[in-house]
């Protein structure tokens, strides 16, 4: 059965990454690595700090968190608690150090979001804070970070759904299942513009109809759902 592919337009303009490379993530990793406390004060100091300082700034910036009461304070605040959870890190669970350090970090500020619009709420009309605070703190302007967090999100579920066991599936979950991970490994050369074109993709790979894919999704979704919040979370 054919798929038509459509090579994916590149690009233009795309903000280059220069603050955490490779060199950072070895670098991470090997500070979870090693016991030795010299060896890891050097890694802190030469790669690991200046990249959590370039990464929390620019965090900051993208999602308009500069608009917080203190903001300079909750900077040094927050990297220092990425400091005490760096042993955290396990590279083993299929995350980017990057992605890891970034998610959680976003969160980190949108709980101090969550705790200002609590102290605001004393003094305005509590029902006019969620709306307004969303808009104005965050505000999501489509940026390299956003776009690199989502990539890696996408590569790590790959590998996840690339370890559940098929074996014991039905045989319309299991042709689901595959189609879902041929749209994967083919991520480079389609585009899916919305739902309608996943399934139009799953259809043409599967055979089924709307409504048999629709049941075997159902199956997958607990899945999809409990593995989203442990990456918002950083636990894996």
């Amino acid at each position: 059965m054919l798929i038509m592919m459509k090579k994916k337009r590149s690009r233009k303009g795309r903000n280059k990454n220069h603050y955490f490379t490779i060199k950072h993530e070895e670098a991470i990793i090997q500070y979870t690595k090693t016991d030795c406390i010299r060896e890891r004060t050097q890694l802190y100091v030469d790669y690991i700090e200046p990249a959590f300082n370039e990464m929390v700034d620019k965090i900051v910036f993208t999602y308009k968190f500069t608009n917080l009461p203190n903001i300079d304070s909750l900077r040094d605040e927050c990297k220092i608690w990425l400091m005490t959870i760096l042993e955290k890190y396990d590279p083993s669970r299929g995350s980017k150090a990057f992605s890891y350090f970034s998610v959680i970090t976003k969160n980190w500020f949108i709980h101090k979001v969550k705790r200002q619009q609590k102290r605001n709420a004393r003094e305005v009309d509590y029902a006019n804070i969620p709306k307004a605070y969303e808009e104005k703190y965050l505000s999501t302007t489509e940026s390299y970070i956003s776009e690199r967090e989502r990539d890696e999100f996408w590569q790590s579920f790959y590998v996840e759904i690339q370890s559940w066991d098929s074996s014991q599936m039905k045989d319309n979950d299991l042709k689901v299942y595959q189609a879902i991970v041929i749209l994967f490994e083919s991520k480079e050369e389609i585009e899916i513009f919305n739902k309608k074109a996943i399934y139009l993709y799953l259809r043409e790979i599967t055979g089924l109809n709307t409504k048999q894919i629709v049941n075997s999704l159902k199956k997958f979704r607990k899945r999809y759902y409990s593995f989203k919040q442990d990456w918002e979370e950083g636990t894996i």
